[in-house]
């Protein structure tokens, strides 16, 4: 899900491809990394992002920081508060994708649940995180100039 042009001639970045095949690669682990983050601090930091500037890492997206976003881009941005808003962390992985310019809802209900997830992995949070990190260095890093 894209938000920002409606034209389908625009070429989208690499960094969107290589994110969803990330994802798609790695459902397993965010969703368990996405339910340990809820259990270390809930909602209280906001949304977990993947920020791919300047190597793809691991950030929080306040709630204010993409009200304010949504207002900066006409409002384009509600169908992504009203997940935020009715998001289920024990059914859900909600992340948002933070490249130039642009923002990519990372979304899907994982089979096993999160939480089954996250006990199945057997890894602490911070192992986690600089597992997927590793990996998204790999995986996702656009090494051509026009990105």
């Amino acid at each position: 899900m894209m938000f920002g042009s409606t034209q389908s001639d625009i070429p989208q970045p690499k960094w969107l491809h290589k994110l969803d095949k990330f994802v798609k690669a790695h459902k397993q682990e965010l969703a368990a990394l996405s339910w340990g983050l809820w259990q270390q601090n809930g909602n209280s930091k906001g949304t977990i992002g993947i920020d791919i500037q300047p190597k793809p890492h691991f950030v929080y997206c306040p709630l204010e920081a993409i009200h304010k976003f949504d207002d900066n881009v006409d409002r384009k941005l509600q169908e992504i508060l009203g997940l935020i808003d009715n998001h289920r962390p024990e059914v859900e992985v909600l992340m948002i994708g933070i490249g130039k310019e642009q923002i990519k809802l990372i979304y899907f209900e994982p089979e096993p649940s999160p939480p089954v997830c996250f006990t199945q992995i057997n890894r602490d949070v911070d192992g986690l995180l600089d597992l997927l990190e590793v990996r998204m260095g790999d995986e996702i890093v656009d090494r051509s100039p026009s990105d």
